[in-house]
């Protein structure tokens, strides 16, 4: 009994530590979710309390008098979903280039590529201003979405996983004659579901939580997304905490509803990763 006392301990240790990080990354989600339903005053409260008196639902109410609730939804969800669908598509297309077809200066493209991940969008943001006012995209929903649409992590990760795929497979096709748009389609995508489900996460989460570019980029307000929306929310001396945790739960539901949706994928892709040579 000693033994086996003496041989579960250091899980007994390193289970609670698990839970106790745990519950310090939760905590503020719950505080989140609780304060959304409070009125500023319980929220100021000392000492603070979780639980509100009475579920207050009139915060988001009130959220929609102060900000086009409607629109700005509208908007998010149309920029946020055709972003990530162009960005999955790309970041595919270039991985299979880069995985699967020779040509000079390959490999020193991918490194370039991959460079660009150390380059800070600030640095390059007015440059892109510039050009998108030059083209009129501004005040576009195409001005909010191509930017989104290049991915240096995503080719990446895809390149990385069609690299696993066995030439063979492609062989067959050819010899069918399949042209490589079709093996593409056809033989390559299938098979990498659980990365693309990864890419489009990460793309969703990016383009949903992405406030700099549109900012800059939209300047009608038919046109705002929903962080921009949100931070109407905060005065210039005053902020409504019981508000803005409204509009915070409003944002982080569609995020949780997607990656509920393709988590499989997601851990797939993790415990699978095709991170090889």
């Amino acid at each position: 009994m000693k033994r086996y006392s003496r041989l579960h301990k250091p899980h007994i240790v390193i289970n609670t530590v698990m839970v106790a990080i745990l519950a310090i990354v939760i905590f503020p989600f719950i505080w989140m979710f609780f304060g959304a339903f409070k009125t500023n005053m319980e929220v100021m409260t000392m000492p603070p309390k979780l639980l509100p008196d009475k579920f207050n639902f009139d915060n988001f109410a009130q959220i929609s008098k102060l900000v086009p609730l409607g629109r700005v939804l509208f908007n998010s969800v149309l920029v946020a979903v055709l972003t990530t669908g162009a960005q999955v598509l790309f970041c595919a297309m270039a991985g299979y280039v880069f995985a699967k077809i020779s040509f000079r200066g390959r490999e020193l493209l991918f490194i370039l590529i991959l460079l660009t991940m150390m380059i800070p969008f600030q640095l390059s943001m007015i440059t892109l201003y510039k050009i998108f006012v030059r083209m009129k995209l501004n005040n576009t929903y195409l001005g909010l979405i191509l930017p989104g649409t290049y991915n240096a992590l995503g080719i990446f990760l895809l390149r990385q996983n069609i690299r696993t795929i066995p030439d063979s497979y492609l062989e067959a096709g050819f010899m069918d004659g399949a042209s490589h748009m079709k093996a593409f389609f056809s033989i390559v995508l299938p098979l990498c579901k659980p990365v693309l489900a990864t890419v489009a996460i990460l793309g969703f989460m990016s383009s949903w939580n992405s406030f700099i570019w549109p900012l800059i980029i939209v300047s009608d307000s038919d046109m705002l997304t929903l962080p921009v929306g949100l931070s109407r929310i905060q005065g210039r001396w005053t902020t409504q905490w019981n508000l803005m945790m409204a509009g915070n739960l409003i944002s982080f539901i569609p995020m949780l509803l997607v990656y509920i949706f393709a988590q499989k994928y997601f851990i797939k892709s993790v415990a699978g990763s095709g991170i090889k040579g």
